[in-house]
Parts: C-alpha cells; sequence; structure tokens
C-alpha cells in the first residue's frame, strides 16, 4: 500500500465508526502503531479534527470541524449517494436544486468505471404530488425528535397559542414528510405534515419518550392511512376467486394474497380496504368474473355496488 492509499484507508476507517483502538487501525491497514500516529498527524494537517483517546486500548476518533472537511466514500456507498440524490427531489423536501449540484460534485470525481455505471442506473420519480418542505423546517423538527425536546409550534397557519408537542418520529410517504407526536395537552397522538408546520425557537424542554401506537412512527402512519383501528391490517379483509390465471393477477395484487386455483386458470385474491364497498371496487377493477365470495360483509357490499353502478347506467 502505498503512503496516499495508506492515508485514504484510514481516513475511511475513521469515518466508519466513531472511535478506533490504535492497535486495530494498526491491524487493519497492515503498519506499526508508530506508522498510525505519523499518519494521523498527516490528517490533522489537512484540517480533519483527530482525538486522541487515552487508556490501555487508546485509539482515535474523528471529531466534527467547522466545516466539511473532505471525505472518501468506497464504491457501493458513491453508488448510494448517486441513487439517493437522484431521487431526493422526489421526497417532496425543497432542495432538488442542491441535490443536482451535489449530484454533478460527486460524480465529476468519481473513477471512469464507477461513473459509467451510475450514469447507466436510471431512477425515475412516480411521486409526482410530492409537497415542497422547507429545508430549514425539516432540520428544525428533525434536531427536536433527536434530542427529545419538546417542540413549540404554528400549525396550519392557525390563529391562536402556539402548540407544545412531543416529536417521536419523521416518515416520508406518497411525496410528504410527516411528524408524527404526542400533544400533552389534549392527551392523544397526532400526525402532522411537515410542510404546514412553523416551528417556533427551541423549547430546551427534554420530554421523556412514550411508546409508539403500533410500535414505531412508520407503523402508526401506515395504521392511519389504511383506517386501522388497531395495528397495522386493514379494517375490512376479503377474497374472491378471479377467473384468471394468477400471473395475471399478481402484478396488480399490490400487498394481496394471491393463490392458484384449480387447473391455473383462476386465483384466489385476497385484498384489505378502509371500507368494504371501497373493497369490492378494488377487486371489480380486475374486470373478471367472480365466484366464492368472503365474507358476506364483502358479498353485500358487492350488490350495493352493483345497484349504484345499475343507477348510474341509467341516467346515461
Amino acid at each position: 500500500m502505498s503512503p496516499t492509499d495508506r492515508l485514504l484507508g484510514l481516513l475511511s476507517l475513521l469515518q466508519a465508526r466513531r472511535e478506533w483502538p490504535a492497535a486495530t487501525l494498526a491491524g487493519r491497514l497492515d503498519v506499526s502503531a508508530r506508522t498510525v500516529r505519523r499518519d494521523v498527524d498527516r490528517l490533522r494537517a489537512m484540517g480533519y479534527r483527530i482525538h486522541a483517546v487515552m487508556g490501555p486500548d487508546g485509539g482515535y476518533r474523528l471529531e466534527a470541524g467547522a466545516e466539511l472537511p473532505p471525505m472518501r466514500f468506497d464504491d457501493a456507498q458513491a453508488v448510494a449517494l448517486v441513487v439517493a440524490l437522484r431521487t431526493a427531489s422526489a421526497a417532496g423536501a425543497a432542495v432538488a436544486e442542491d441535490a443536482l449540484r451535489a449530484l454533478a460534485t460527486v460524480r465529476q470525481v468519481l473513477p471512469a468505471p464507477l461513473r459509467h455505471r451510475v450514469d447507466a442506473l436510471e431512477v425515475s420519480a412516480l411521486a409526482s404530488g410530492a409537497v415542497p418542505v422547507d429545508p430549514e423546517v425539516l432540520l428544525a423538527v428533525a434536531a427536536a425528535e433527536r434530542a427529545d425536546e419538546v417542540l413549540r409550534i404554528v400549525y396550519d397557519g392557525r390563529e391562536g397559542p402556539s402548540w407544545r408537542i412531543e416529536p417521536h418520529g419523521i416518515v416520508a410517504a406518497d411525496g410528504r414528510w410527516y411528524l408524527v407526536a404526542f400533544d400533552p395537552a389534549r392527551d392523544r397522538w397526532r400526525l402532522l405534515r411537515v410542510d404546514r408546520i412553523a416551528p417556533l425557537p427551541p423549547t430546551g424542554v427534554r420530554f421523556a419518550r412514550r411508546e409508539v401506537p403500533g410500535g414505531d412512527a412508520r407503523a402508526f402512519v401506515l395504521a392511519r392511512f389504511r383506517g386501522a383501528t388497531s395495528g397495522t391490517a386493514w379494517p375490512c379483509t376479503g377474497s374472491v376467486v378471479l377467473a384468471l390465471p394468477a400471473a395475471r393477477v399478481r402484478p396488480f395484487a399490490g400487498e394481496g394474497e394471491v393463490v392458484e386455483v384449480g387447473d391455473g386458470a383462476s386465483t384466489r385474491l385476497t385484498l384489505g380496504a378502509w371500507s368494504w364497498m371501497a373493497l369490492a371496487a378494488t377487486f371489480a377493477r380486475f374486470d373478471a368474473a367472480m365466484t366464492r365470495v368472503e365474507p358476506p360483509e364483502l358479498a353485500s357490499a358487492f350488490s350495493a355496488l352493483a345497484a349504484r353502478a345499475a343507477a348510474a347506467a341509467g341516467t346515461a
């Protein structure tokens, strides 16, 4: 390993985890502890803040500096970074222009073989309804959530007193950012859109984290989207046998369960929805004969849907 390669290898290791014993670094780089000390001094001269950890297993820790220093990424990290930058605008954060500039910077310094690989990677964003979020608001909310700090906000431009909430997680879904928070004044959990939040100056007040319904913020958001009363399961679940082979059903089944029936010409499909009528309409979109409808509530919904469709046809 050349001195330059060794220095870059040391930097990569220091970036990978918070603290390294000196002996472990020497072993990973196949050099002496004295060489590691010299290389650490070279990195310090370049502006990297590397703190020496004292003790029998003393080592080194890369500290945060006043400005962003040069960083080193392996091939897998570089590809992940390119993918993240190309899809950043789809998440709804108003950083599309910054993401493109960062992408150009990363691409310019990639080795030629890796640059050709990432150039061939096409990422299409389907979140056309993405709602922009002020990055400063997103950072302020995330900082309060990470520090377990009570967040004081004005929500949705409403007049009146501000709210004090306890942030428990941020989730990006369907082009929007959501904050899962507990409202102690009303003793209830809330799901708030971050683009409608106006954070006020930090309170400095810490709170004890609570158990989020469903287990975590993502499960809580999923349950709200599905209208679930408990857990993350759909409130209404049913199945039908479609007069279609499984291969034609599976691409459009989403999270549904697809089971081949008989000679393979039919398929039992199990789906969930927020209401029986919505579930019946979801099955109807397959435009195929349906039998063995379960449960009875779904069969009743089909009858109601048929009556409405017949009434609509009569008004044409």
